[in-house]
């Protein structure tokens, strides 16, 4: 498959994955805030999208196990760090804590921006730059790391 066609059929898994949120009404801060107020007036519509979203996955991902390759051709990858670790747990806390002050997280985030909301471009911009944050402090670690292994070598 040719690298335009491929990124034509991302561009319409992207448009598709986009318009599902916006249609189980995912997009909708007020929505998943709700799903998390378990104390108040709990809306279970998130758990229902999830569920659902889970069961439609379950016999295409069962499928691309089995294959070496991607149906675009890529090589097919999947996750070789099954333990939890502490920066898995650390990551996942703060993941919730951003989701559950404001009730958006990377998807709906960038589906958000079709809005035109000053609040929403607010977000994604902040989330982009909590990333590149993130991603130079990766950097600076692992460089840090390779240079005390380098020289505690005899």
């Amino acid at each position: 498959m040719s690298k335009r066609a491929t990124h034509l059929l991302a561009c319409g898994c992207g448009m598709l994955f986009g318009a599902g949120l916006m249609l189980s009404g995912m997009a909708d801060p007020r929505r998943v805030l709700g799903f998390l107020d378990v104390a108040g007036r709990w809306d279970p519509t998130l758990l229902l999208v999830m569920g659902a979203a889970v069961a439609a996955a379950l016999l295409p991902l069962r499928l691309a196990i089995r294959r070496q390759r991607a149906l675009l051709g890529g090589l097919m990858e999947f996750p070789s760090i099954r333990r939890i670790t502490p920066r898995l747990v650390l990551g996942s806390v703060l993941f919730g804590i951003g989701w559950g002050l404001c009730g958006v997280c990377p998807g709906p985030a960038l589906v958000n921006l079709l809005s035109l909301r000053a609040d929403r471009w607010a977000f994604f911009g902040s989330m982009l730059l909590g990333m590149a944050l993130f991603d130079a402090w990766n950097r600076r670690a692992a460089r840090s790391f390779a240079a005390r292994a380098e020289a505690s070598r005899p």
